[in-house]
């Protein structure tokens, strides 16, 4: 089966609804109307279809052996999977997304006006199994079919035709590993139905009440966190000791003292990175502290685990851990006496102690949260830094993480800086609260499952990788360096995987960063330049 893919073949025993295939994918543009891509290569391997669910397009996102291996343990999959759902229209159990949730479900036109939204549907060639309201249909019938009144008494003819077997709920299951929660499919829909918090809800009755999310931010990410402090196991020892590395090797680079504050008791701002800077982008964690102490703001960090790690991958999947995790940020902060943590470079940390939090946070809980970008932007008007646009004289575009931008509102401050720093820049199209996912968001940036990654790269990042092309295409020669804007981690990490797979560097030319980095590039007074084109 390939684009005839029906509603209720997600349950019949085949081994296989999709198969990718390479002449199928969205196009790309120059240099790849000549350039081979890398072929299609993720067929799984014999024994993954014993033990995992390879039956919905061949790749594996859950990592767990959770296949049923008999007639019993099917029927308990099911009942789990049906109690889990049950919960989610629970004002008790679901007292974060329930009615969001619940009027998703009910008040679907059908209109499919959401599909061209979706760019998992556009990058694969507009295959079924990957618009949105797929899924969403899916949990609608099996959710009118068996927890209704109406359903349970005339059943098909009140939901439609699904049947619920273990391969349903299997396929659903890697099925909500094929949705980044990026909501633009919601921004598009005329009656405003959210097939994002649907997929994440759904994530939710696997992780909460079936035990099943992929190791990558469960086993090694919120579970990791909650009994380490942080997603990386680093302790505060070791936190240290990379900040001085991190200070000495960019004082050295720079010939310059760069002030980086560690547990400073009173200061006006807790600075909170995602972990993951510190591992793969320490030049961003520099950057961070250079632009703090010109601005002349009063900051810290914490070596509290918690303290310096703004990763939550609760928000992929589990609320009770998302609570956990915010409660302790908090107290860190609370610690350290500060006014208010200011999150760094990372959409999805944003999310979750700006917005979300505010369900969770109450009396002196609730101290202040902001996003980095709006501080900056007025110290960039105010005048605080010595900018030489000059400096940055090579083309740029700009990423809109989906988490600052449609999802929080945050669309001019980033712009209004860059527009300052760099004579070429230039936009995607569409941006700003139109933008499309980078491919990263939700957990996948750091998914790695068996032949997970492939999925990934042809089609979970393909469309942004479209894009950066398109907006370098009057530039497109390897000669000219060029700069993809990436301010998020996830962000980050799925453009990452796009260089990498398609070659962008050896063919275009093309590198990524923050935009901390783009506005130390530029200050005055730091002859040498931080951007090391070289070193990609």
């Amino acid at each position: 089966m390939n684009n005839g893919v029906k509603i209720n073949d997600i349950s019949k025993p085949v081994e296989q609804l999709l198969r990718l295939r390479l002449e199928d994918l969205m196009p790309l543009p120059p240099p790849f109307d000549k350039e081979p891509e890398p072929p299609i290569e993720g067929e799984p391997k014999p024994e993954w279809r014993e033990e995992y669910f390879t039956d919905l397009d061949g790749y594996v996102a859950i990592d767990l052996p959770i296949k049923p291996k008999s007639e019993e343990e099917g029927r308990r999959f099911v009942e789990r999977f049906l109690d889990g759902l049950r919960k989610l229209t629970s004002d008790e159990d679901n007292w974060t997304f329930k009615e969001q949730f619940m009027l998703s479900i009910e008040y679907c036109a059908k209109c499919q006006t959401c599909n061209d939204a979706c760019h998992f549907y556009q990058a694969s060639g507009k295959k079924e199994i990957y618009r949105p309201t797929y899924k969403s249909e899916v949990l609608r019938r099996i959710y009118k079919k068996y927890l209704t009144p109406s359903g349970k008494i005339f059943g098909n003819f009140v939901s439609g035709e699904v049947d619920l077997n273990w391969r349903t709920v299997g396929r659903l299951a890697e099925l909500a590993y094929r949705c980044t929660f990026c909501r633009r499919c919601a921004q598009t829909c005329p009656i405003g139905v959210d097939n994002g918090v649907i997929n994440r809800e759904l994530r939710k009755i696997f992780a909460q009440e079936m035990g099943i999310a992929p190791k990558a931010f469960h086993d090694q990410g919120t579970v990791k966190q909650l009994k380490t402090g942080s997603s990386t196991g680093l302790t505060p020892d070791g936190f240290k000791d990379m900040i001085e590395f991190i200070q000495e090797d960019f004082e050295e680079k720079l010939d310059m003292k760069i002030d980086m504050p560690i547990d400073e008791k009173g200061a006006d701002i807790l600075l909170i990175h995602n972990a993951g800077e510190f591992l793969s982008w320490p030049e961003n964690i520099a950057a961070f502290a250079i632009l703090f102490n010109e601005a002349d703001l009063s900051w810290t960090m914490s070596s509290d685990p918690i303290g310096y790690d703004g990763v939550n991958y609760g928000a992929f999947c589990d609320d009770v851990q998302l609570a956990r995790i915010v409660i302790k940020h908090i107290e860190a902060a609370r610690k350290l006496d500060v006014n208010k943590i200011v999150i760094a470079e990372c959409g999805h940390a944003h999310k979750v102690l700006t917005v979300i939090a505010d369900r969770i946070l109450f009396d002196d809980l609730n101290i202040p949260r902001e996003n980095w970008l709006p501080i900056m932007w007025d110290a960039v008007r105010k005048g605080k830094f010595n900018f030489d646009p000059d400096k940055n004289q090579f083309p740029v575009t700009l990423q809109d993480p989906c988490n600052l931008v449609r999802l929080s509102g945050i669309t001019q401050p980033q712009r209004n800086i860059i527009k300052a720093i760099c004579p070429q820049f230039r936009e995607m199209e569409p941006h700003g609260v139109k933008n499309y996912c980078c491919g990263g968001g939700s957990g996948f940036a750091i998914m790695s499952s068996m032949n997970y990654p492939e999925w990934r790269k042809k089609i979970s990042v393909r469309l942004k990788v479209k894009q950066v092309l398109d907006a370098f295409q009057d530039s497109i020669s390897p000669d000219i360096n060029k700069y993809a804007c990436f301010p998020c981690s996830n962000c980050k990490g799925g453009i990452r995987d796009g260089i990498e797979h398609y070659g962008l560097w050896e063919k275009c030319r093309i590198t990524y960063g923050g935009l901390v980095e783009l506005m130390v590039n530029a200050m005055v007074d730091i002859e040498e330049p931080f951007i090391e084109w070289e070193v990609h």
